[in-house]
């Protein structure tokens, strides 16, 4: 008989091809006929999965995002149970910066993405309703330790989850070489530190 394709897994390949093409060459080169050609694939066979360079780049996003969502979960799996709320946000937050091969890549995707939904209405929406998401659980994380008492009552949860969210701008930093990841990890706990005080 003959051998059955597994769609998802022939798209998830051609994700991870599209992430590699962007992480050594760049958004500008990660044409349809590039990326078939590092996945492997025909042109004709790639268009089967993607009819266009957007679809494919959307996939490929929603793609990254389970991935990061997965290491987040192995992270906290890794942390004393129940966790506590300041090392639930450090996992987010250090999952969220280019520090290792995994989260460079999802990084470089994340950069081309916002590139190209800046002018792309339909992109531009579906980013916006991801980052807004994303905001809102770490905005729920927020106002629980707040209500639990492990962040002063007094502090504006809106504020700090901006905050907080703010220090994944240290990403073009780390990319460029400015500054080394155990700077950036150090200006992350020092944050968390004065938002929690010390972690009982």
């Amino acid at each position: 008989m003959p051998k059955q394709v597994d769609h998802r897994e022939r798209r998830e390949a051609i994700a991870h091809a599209l992430w590699r093409v962007v992480e050594h060459q760049g958004w500008p080169r990660a044409t349809m006929r590039e990326v078939a050609r590092e996945a492997g694939v025909s042109l004709g066979q790639l268009q089967h999965y993607f009819s266009s360079r957007t679809a494919m780049l959307t996939f490929a996003m929603e793609f990254a995002a389970d991935q990061t969502s997965d290491r987040v979960a192995r992270g906290l799996n890794g942390l004393r149970q129940p966790p506590h709320p300041r090392e639930v946000l450090r996992v987010v937050l250090t999952e969220m910066l280019p520090l290792h091969a995994d989260a460079r890549a999802t990084s470089r995707m994340n950069a081309a993405y916002v590139l190209e939904a800046l002018h792309d209405p339909d992109l531009r929406e579906v980013a916006r309703v991801g980052l807004r998401e994303g905001r809102d659980l770490v905005e729920s994380l927020v106002r629980q330790a707040i209500a639990d008492g492990q962040i002063p009552s007094d502090r504006n949860p809106s504020i700090e989850t901006d905050l907080i969210l703010s220090l994944t701008g240290f990403t073009p930093l780390l990319e460029l070489g400015v500054i080394e990841p155990r700077a950036a990890l150090a200006a992350v706990d020092q944050h968390l530190d004065r938002l929690f005080g010390s972690v009982p």
